[in-house]
């Protein structure tokens, strides 16, 4: 999971954890965390005791909820995030998502994230609609889980989710920029790969193209990683793409892409 360091300073930057593991970091701190706060590092956030900050966060769930919670406690986290989500929305259903959606803690919104993702009955469209704000968090750790809750859903609609997240290339934030190229990335981090894009990867380049000269490097990083991704499949195909972007006099923002795209194989 790619999280940056800090939410105070260029959150879109890449994830560092911080130098201390979470045996180190402070009890208070810690009961802070599991009060609600949010979370500064990488660090704090693998920290959260998601029992302890349901408790405070969504009463609701009742000492059943809480107890499965509990019991999943040495489970990765983002099998621990998935089931917050499923404990959710079993004890206080769908309705409960606007509260988690606006939450003080990073975790909290991250378990929305989830929520949005199991929702069932849910179109592509739709579901793009609900994961929007969370997609656009402050919070580089809220980002992250958002494409990743998401995932699943938008490659059992491939075509349909490119088709409707194209317009996303477009948008001021480049967090939602970011999220149109993250989100279909063909292995990903953290995630599944989707097999029918490490076969056919030019399935995605209506999300590629818009994004080839963009002037974050949020952005950028994202696409130079979706080429790489996808290098290691179909490594012509990549070489194409770039010696075609790099046509002519190329923008520096598409040079740094295919340069970093090509980091796996060379040209």
């Amino acid at each position: 999971m790619k999280m940056g360091k800090t939410t105070s300073k260029r959150p879109e930057a890449a994830a560092k954890p911080a130098g201390r593991g979470v045996k180190g970091i402070l009890p208070a701190r810690l009961a802070q965390l599991n009060a609600g706060e949010p979370a500064a590092t990488l660090t704090e956030c693998l920290a959260v005791d998601f029992a302890a900050l349901m408790r405070a966060a969504a009463p609701q769930v009742g000492d059943q909820g809480l107890a499965l919670m509990q019991a999943q406690a040495a489970a990765g986290i983002s099998r621990r995030m998935a089931l917050a989500a499923r404990i959710l929305l079993d004890a206080a259903g769908p309705q409960a998502l606007a509260g988690m959606q606006t939450h003080a803690s990073d975790t909290v919104r991250g378990w929305a994230c989830f929520m949005v993702g199991a929702l069932p009955g849910v179109s592509v469209q739709e579901r793009l609609a609900l994961i929007r704000p969370l997609a656009d968090d402050p919070h580089f750790g809220v980002r992250e889980w958002a494409w990743i809750a998401v995932r699943p859903q938008l490659a059992a609609e491939l075509e349909t989710s490119v088709k409707r997240l194209r317009p996303w290339t477009k948008e001021p934030s480049e967090r939602l920029r970011r999220f149109a190229s993250e989100s279909l990335r063909p292995r990903g981090v953290w995630c599944a790969h989707i097999a029918a894009l490490k076969a056919d990867p030019a399935i995605a380049l209506p999300l590629l193209e818009p994004l080839r000269a963009d002037a974050a490097v949020y952005v950028q990083d994202s696409v130079a990683n979706w080429l790489n991704d996808a290098s290691k499949d179909q490594p012509e195909w990549v070489r194409q793409v770039c010696r075609r972007w790099q046509a002519g006099k190329p923008a520096a923002a598409t040079e740094r892409i295919c340069r970093r795209a090509l980091r796996s194989i060379g040209e």
